[in-house]
């Protein structure tokens, strides 16, 4: 599974710095959304503008560096749902994760996953990541029968941004994301167990 690249090892001072700020644009992003001005983050970090710009010289490597704990997290948890007793539990919770995320980062998800279609983008490293994680919780939950097999990682992946984007700016975006999650988990399931299971169930 594709492990985010590390980060540049800095000096003491620079390294808070650079905390201070990833800290303060993951803040300002999720009350403002992602265009909010540069300088505005600066402020908030208690940092002058040319330390920002000597860190983070365009918007989308500050999304990298926002990212890049959470991407980081998000793989790490594939990791150990794999060894959970249900594979398609093990999906689920980290399919919720990821549309949880997504849905109170006020466009840092989209913003990620438009960068994602620029191969030469400074977070294409994100694609090959949630892509690689995605695809071994649903192999095992394919594999199992607990999901159907004509469906791709790229396509759920879709799915989970989809339901982020739409819930983001709901003041309960959290909880309308898991319902619309559970949805779509139902309809992942392979069609004999849908058609099996007794009126009202897993809806």
């Amino acid at each position: 599974m594709t492990a985010p690249p590390p980060r540049p090892a800095l000096r003491a001072d620079a390294q808070r710095n650079y905390e201070r700020l990833v800290r303060a644009a993951g803040e300002v992003f999720a009350e403002r959304g992602v265009d909010v001005p540069m300088d505005d983050i600066a402020r908030h970090a208690g940092v002058g503008n040319a330390t920002l710009y000597r860190r983070f010289p365009t918007r989308t490597a500050l999304l990298q560096a926002v990212h890049h704990d959470r991407i980081d997290a998000l793989c790490s948890q594939a990791r150990t749902l794999l060894a959970t007793p249900s594979p398609a539990e093990g999906l689920a919770t980290w399919l919720r994760e990821l549309a949880r995320q997504g849905s109170t980062s006020r466009g840092l998800a989209t913003a990620v996953m438009i960068a994602l279609r620029d191969e030469g983008s400074d977070v294409a490293w994100c694609r090959e990541a949630m892509f690689a994680a995605a695809s071994a919780l649903i192999d095992r939950a394919q594999s199992a029968g607990a999901v159907r097999t004509d469906v791709t990682a790229a396509q759920v992946l879709k799915l989970v941004n989809a339901i982020a984007f739409v819930t983001e700016c709901e003041p309960d975006g959290e909880q309308q994301a898991d319902r619309l999650l559970a949805v779509v988990m139902d309809g992942l399931r392979p069609h004999e167990e849908r058609d099996a299971a007794p009126d009202g169930a897993s809806r």
